[in-house]
């Protein structure tokens, strides 16, 4: 999942603005946004987020970010309506923790992270199994992103 959502995680401080196919917002600017801003607004918001996500860096591991981060997620639509949490979200589609989860099951839950109200987890949803299989490639290096901006991975049609 991290080598969709924000590849060079382990290493970067907060931000990162090079690596093909991490677009312009980090775990950590992800995590920040959702725990500091009850709303957002891009360009002056997008400043203060990194601000805070640098913060973050400077004061919690990379561990405690990632957690808070999985905590945070909104999820898109379950059986029972909007799920947000990773965690939650295993639980309400596949009834088990991700720990438990098929490679299929958990790839198919990280694709819904790029825009969690597009795609369907309660039921078939062709779009969301297209996107699956372009992480699917891109974690079996089959594939690499076309570019900095290429977070749909359509470098691994």
């Amino acid at each position: 999942m991290i080598a969709v959502e924000d590849p060079n995680y382990s290493t970067h401080s907060g931000v990162d603005f090079s690596t093909p196919g991490a677009g312009l917002t980090t775990i950590t600017q992800s995590a920040a946004k959702r725990l500091a801003f009850e709303q957002f607004h891009p360009g002056p918001g997008k400043i203060r987020q990194t601000g805070y996500a640098l913060g973050m860096e400077r004061r919690l591991s990379k561990e405690q970010i990632l957690a808070l981060w999985l905590e945070t997620l909104e999820m898109g639509k379950g059986p029972d309506g909007w799920i947000v949490g990773f965690h939650s979200a295993s639980s309400a589609i596949y009834g088990r923790s991700p720990a438990e989860l098929t490679e299929a099951e958990f790839i198919r839950l990280a694709a819904v992270l790029i825009a969690p109200a597009s795609y369907d987890l309660a039921r078939s949803d062709a779009k969301l199994e297209e996107r699956a299989g372009r992480i699917q490639r891109l974690a079996a290096g089959a594939c690499t992103p076309a570019g900095f901006s290429d977070v749909w991975l359509e470098g691994c049609r």
